[in-house]
C-alpha cells in the first residue's frame, strides 16, 4: 500500500506533463486573427466559405468548398490567385473590389494560414 502512493502520483504527474506537449499542428483561427487579411477574409469570403473557411452546404443544395481540406486544398498560389481574381465555378471575381495588393494577401492567407493545418 505503501508503494501505490507515489505510484498514483507519477502517473499523474506524466499524465499532466503529456497533455501539455500536445502533437497537433494549431489551426488558424480566422476569428481570432487581427490580420489584415483576416479582415478581408471576414469581410468578402466567410459570407460564403464560412467564418473559418470550412465551406458548407447552401438551402438549395449547392456546396461552397472548404479552403482548408478537400480539392482546393492543393491548388497553386497562382491558381488562387485566378480563382480569387476572376472567380468562376459561381465565385464572384474579386478584382473589381479587391486591390492586386489585397488579392496577393489573400492568396497567402489561404495557401498559407488556411491550409496550412
Amino acid at each position: 500500500m505503501f508503494h501505490l502512493k507515489p505510484t498514483i502520483l507519477l502517473v499523474f504527474a506524466v499524465l499532466v506533463i503529456v497533455s501539455c506537449f500536445d502533437s497537433k499542428p494549431k489551426r488558424f483561427v480566422v476569428t481570432d486573427s487581427k490580420k489584415y487579411e483576416a479582415s478581408l477574409f471576414r469581410q468578402h469570403c466567410a459570407v460564403c466559405h464560412g467564418p473559418e473557411g470550412d465551406g458548407k452546404t447552401l438551402d438549395d443544395g449547392k456546396v461552397i468548398p472548404s479552403l482548408r481540406e478537400g480539392e482546393l486544398k492543393f491548388k497553386t498560389e497562382g491558381e488562387i490567385y485566378k480563382q480569387i481574381s476572376e472567380g468562376g465555378n459561381g465565385m464572384t471575381p474579386f478584382h473589381d473590389q479587391l486591390t492586386p495588393r489585397e488579392i496577393n494577401l489573400m492568396v497567402k492567407f489561404v495557401h498559407d494560414d488556411l491550409r496550412a493545418k
